[in-house]
């Protein structure tokens, strides 16, 4: 399948994420369900909204983002259950801590579902951590996760097919004359977001091999 890019001044991504296609919105969506932070909330929809909307296959680039982002919902689930509450603490904000607790422990299904299916600024990798952590069960954890995923990147793609061409269009036009700033930003963010992902996932599996104190008898 070939991928039409879109003429220059109306690119809103970097060059790679659309010369890429599959691959590339693959990458992006698991990078969105994984504990590296992406710079811009939403990056997955909207470049599956790009892609569809430059004549890509909808169904192939929504399965490709469903199941990208699956994977990436489960290595951060993963992370929760080999932490426990000690990767709670080291990765999510205090401020927000005990509400995310507490709505697992309330309703664990709902409390991956509702932040999966909904747009942003709803955080998600918070919620999908602490449902390791907290003990969600492996398979509700993923019949949760990967149900919501299903239900938002196929309404997104239906989107992109109605809609895509126009909504791109208007968008694109809106912000062409920051196209140079937001790009360069877009690439610092994100080259920071996986330099401190990996640096926090380095951190985490030290703590978690420290051997333990040997105790007198």
């Amino acid at each position: 399948m070939t991928f039409f890019a879109p003429p220059a001044h109306h690119r809103l991504f970097p060059p790679w994420a659309l010369h890429l296609g599959t691959p590339g919105l693959f990458a992006t969506s698991f990078l969105d369900s994984s504990i590296i932070p992406l710079p811009v909330p939403g990056t997955t929809d909207l470049l599956l909204l790009w892609l569809v909307s430059h004549r890509g296959n909808p169904w192939l680039l929504a399965i490709v983002a469903i199941a990208g982002s699956v994977a990436g919902g489960y290595t951060t689930w993963k992370l929760g259950k080999q932490g426990g509450k000690a990767a709670l603490e080291k990765w999510v904000s205090k401020r927000i801590l005990d509400r995310i607790v507490r709505r697992v422990e309330r309703n664990p299904v709902l409390a991956v579902f509702v932040p999966s299916i909904l747009p942003p600024p709803i955080p998600l990798s918070p919620f999908l951590l602490a449902a390791g952590a907290l003990g969600v069960n492996r398979n509700r954890f993923m019949t949760a996760f990967a149900a919501a995923r299903v239900l938002r990147y196929s309404f997104v793609a239906w989107i992109a097919v109605i809609y895509g061409r126009h909504i791109v269009l208007v968008w694109a036009g809106t912000l062409e004359k920051w196209q140079t700033p937001l790009e360069f930003a877009f690439g610092i963010l994100f080259v920071s977001g996986i330099c401190l992902g990996i640096v926090k996932l380095r951190s985490n599996r030290r703590g978690s091999f420290r051997p333990a104190e040997v105790r007198a008898d």
